[in-house]
């Protein structure tokens, strides 16, 4: 007997899913831009609650999960709950903002961050394994397979273009004074630590939950829009202000395009580090004037 197809769930772009989620992406520029947690907390309660209001009729004409149907034979499956999933996304930013974001290098700023932070990725996933028993956010660390050469070459191109544009941008922008002088061995090594592991978790959190989760509902272009706004939103508070997000709203954008296409966590997360590495450099040289003229042309 042969198998019977599976009917998977169609992502519409024109869906009224699309206002609930914009809601609870639009508390990112809340907690993090204008930074008025009231606003971000009845953003995040809107959202919910509109998904609430649609998973309602959306439960009436939606099919049990495999359920067969009756004159094809063909499987429906039951689309993942908007519901669950914009919790996961209201979640993460609810731990994220419970601690200020300014940049800080000391042992209890360094604790605060690595908790938080840490729990903002560990959270959803453990509520959504051992609860939801649903799997939606997952790291698939290689599973994308080998490097292509197209590969390799953008992360040539990566360290190029910060070479290019971060002196400029730090530098004659002034935001490098969001981040603390590094002008001893502990402190550059601190900075080290600190730069690569929050350039890490951006990519588990934003685009591994966020954007992972957003996709189960919307085409990937919609979701990437959305998962950007919450990523910007964050890298504001965290320093890259000024004329900061004409950077990292492409880089956002990339980054879960690059995810897309390469469904590999370690190659995203070596395009980061690659950029982070050239930030943590650019930082050590605009607060050690003559530490490192030779390396910028800034």
């Amino acid at each position: 007997m042969p198998a019977a197809d599976v009917i998977l769930p169609v992502r519409s772009a024109r869906s009224w899913a699309l206002l609930p989620a914009f809601l609870v992406c639009l508390a990112a520029p809340a907690f993090f831009v204008v930074r008025i947690p009231w606003v971000g907390w009845l953003l995040l309660a809107a959202g919910l609650a509109g998904a609430f209001w649609l998973s309602r009729g959306d439960a009436a004409a939606q099919p049990a999960a495999a359920e067969p149907s009756a004159s094809t034979g063909a499987i429906s499956i039951r689309p993942p709950s908007l519901v669950r999933d914009l919790s996961l996304v209201a979640l993460g930013m609810l731990i994220v903002s419970a601690i200020p974001l300014k940049a800080e290098l000391d042992n209890w700023a360094m604790v605060r961050f690595s908790l938080v932070l840490g729990g903002a990725v560990a959270v959803p996933y453990l509520i959504s394994r051992f609860v939801f028993r649903d799997h939606a956010t997952r790291f698939p660390w290689r599973g994308g397979g080998r490097w292509t050469s197209f590969q390799w070459g953008w992360l040539v191109l990566v360290l190029v273009l910060g070479w290019l544009i971060l002196p400029f941008y730090f530098i004659t922008s002034g935001v490098y004074l969001n981040w603390p002088v590094v002008d001893t061995p502990e402190m550059i090594a601190r900075l080290f630590v600190g730069v690569g592991a929050v350039g890490i978790w951006d990519e588990l959190f934003f685009i591994c939950t966020v954007f992972a989760l957003l996709r189960r509902h919307f085409p990937d272009w919609q979701a990437n829009l959305l998962q950007m706004v919450v990523f910007v939103s964050f890298l504001w508070e965290l320093g890259y202000q000024a004329w900061g997000p004409l950077l990292t709203i492409p880089f956002a954008l990339l980054q879960a395009f690059i995810f897309m296409k390469t469904r590999s966590l370690a190659y995203v997360v070596t395009v980061h580090l690659l950029f982070d590495a050239v930030v943590f450099l650019v930082l050590v040289h605009a607060h050690n004037p003559g530490a490192l003229d030779g390396l910028f042309l800034v």
